[in-house]
C-alpha cells in the first residue's frame, strides 16, 4: 500500500496566539484570520514486509531508522520528533517507509510543522482506516504538536492545511469553528508580498511567554488582547467585503499592539523592511506565526508589489512567491 498527501502552509493576518487555550475564552468575539498558501509541505508513506520504521525527511537530508514499532516507542530521543511522534501515536502494525518534505523555510512562521503533521496524520488516517474526522484529526495534530514544543499550541494554524482558501476560526466557549471568507483570492495576492528574513525563530517561546503573562494577569497584555481579538473580529469584516484601506488600517493596529505585548516579536531587519517600504506601497505589515524572524506578510497597493519586492531584497531578505492554495489537505492511495 502506498498513500501520498500533502497540505498548504498559511498566513496568519489577525488575532494569532488568542488561539491558544484558555486565552480566547476571556475576550469578545475572538476568532482568527488566514489564507493557505501554495507552499506544501508532502509525505509519501508506503508499506513494507517487515517490521522496519524508516523516516526520511527530504528537505533536512536527515534519515532515522528504527527495527520496529516497538524500538521506536522505546527510543528516549528523535532525530526526526514530528515524524516519530505521529508514528508512534499511530502504531501502524507493519512496516513502513514513510518521506516527507516541506517548501516552508525553516523557521518561516508559515506552520510548516502544523501542516506537515496534518499532512501526515491523514495519510496514516487512510491507510490504517482509523476513521478520524478532519476536525478529530486537527485535535491529534495539535496534542501532538504540543508533545513536541512541550509547551501549548493554539488551533488556527492546523485549518489552512485542513481545508484551505480563506478562512476565519470562530474561538467560543462552545467550541471552535473553522468559517471561509468569501474574498476574492487573485485580488488577494495581487496586494500581498511574503519576504522571508532567512531568522529562523521558536514560536513556541515567544507565545508561551506571552501567554504565561495573560495567565498571571497582566492587565497590558490582557487590554492589548482585547484589541487583537478586536482588530480580527473587524478584519474578518474588512476582508468580506472587500475594503482594502480598512484591512491595512487593521493590519497597522495588530502590529502594533503585537509589539507591545512581545518587543522581541520583530527585529532590526524586520524594521527596517517596514520603514522602506511604506513610500513604495506597503500600506501594512505583520510578522506571521511568533515573530522574533521568520516571515512577515506585506499588504500592498496593487501594481506594486515588484517595487516592494525590490527593495525587500535589498534589504537582505527573500521574497517568496505565493498563491491562494484554494483546496484543503489532499491524499491518494495506490494498491492494496
Amino acid at each position: 500500500m502506498r498513500i501520498v498527501s500533502k497540505s498548504a502552509c498559511r498566513v496568519d493576518v489577525a488575532g494569532g496566539t488568542l488561539d491558544i487555550w484558555p486565552l480566547y475564552l476571556h475576550h469578545a468575539n475572538a476568532c482568527t484570520v488566514h489564507f493557505a498558501v501554495d507552499r506544501y509541505t508532502s509525505c509519501d508513506l508506503r508499506t513494507r514486509e517487515d517490521s522496519r520504521i524508516v523516516l526520511r525527511s527530504r528537505d533536512l537530508r536527515t534519515q532515522e531508522e528504527f527495527g520496529s514499532l516497538a524500538e521506536l516507542s522505546a527510543a528516549k530521543k528523535y532525530k526526526l520528533a514530528l515524524l516519530a511522534e505521529v508514528v508512534r501515536f499511530f502504531a501502524p502494525p507493519m512496516g513502513i517507509d514513510l518521506d516527507t518534505d516541506s517548501e516552508a523555510p525553516a523557521g518561516a512562521g508559515i506552520s510548516g510543522s502544523s501542516s506537515l503533521i496534518i499532512t501526515l496524520a491523514s495519510a496514516f488516517n487512510k491507510l490504517l482506516g482509523t476513521g478520524y474526522s478532519i476536525e478529530a484529526l486537527r485535535q491529534v495534530a495539535q496534542n501532538i504538536e504540543a508533545r513536541i514544543i512541550k509547551v501549548p499550541t493554539g488551533c488556527q494554524d492546523y485549518y489552512p492545511a485542513m481545508y484551505g482558501g480563506v478562512g476565519a476560526v470562530e474561538l467560543r466557549v462552545d467550541g471552535i469553528r473553522r468559517v471561509a471568507l468569501p474574498v476574492d483570492h487573485d485580488d488577494l495576492i495581487s496586494r500581498t508580498v511574503l519576504a522571508y528574513t532567512g531568522e529562523p525563530r521558536n514560536s513556541g517561546i515567544n507565545n508561551w511567554e506571552v501567554t504565561k503573562l495573560h495567565i498571571d494577569g497582566d492587565k497590558q497584555v490582557h487590554r492589548n488582547f482585547d484589541m487583537i481579538a478586536g482588530i480580527a473580529h473587524a478584519m474578518r469584516s474588512a476582508l468580506t467585503v472587500g475594503d482594502w484601506p480598512e484591512a491595512a488600517r487593521l493590519l497597522r493596529e495588530e502590529w502594533s499592539f503585537r509589539k507591545k505585548n512581545a518587543p522581541g516579536i520583530t527585529t532590526p531587519l524586520i524594521d527596517e523592511m517596514v520603514k522602506v517600504t511604506r513610500k513604495a506601497g506597503a500600506v501594512g505589515a505583520k510578522v506571521c506565526g511568533a515573530g522574533g524572524g521568520g516571515c512577515v506578510f506585506f499588504l500592498v497597493e496593487p501594481g506594486t508589489k515588484e517595487k516592494v519586492g525590490a527593495l525587500i531584497e535589498k534589504a537582505g531578505a527573500t521574497v517568496l512567491p505565493v498563491k491562494v492554495a484554494p483546496k484543503g489537505v489532499m491524499v491518494k492511495a495506490t494498491g492494496g
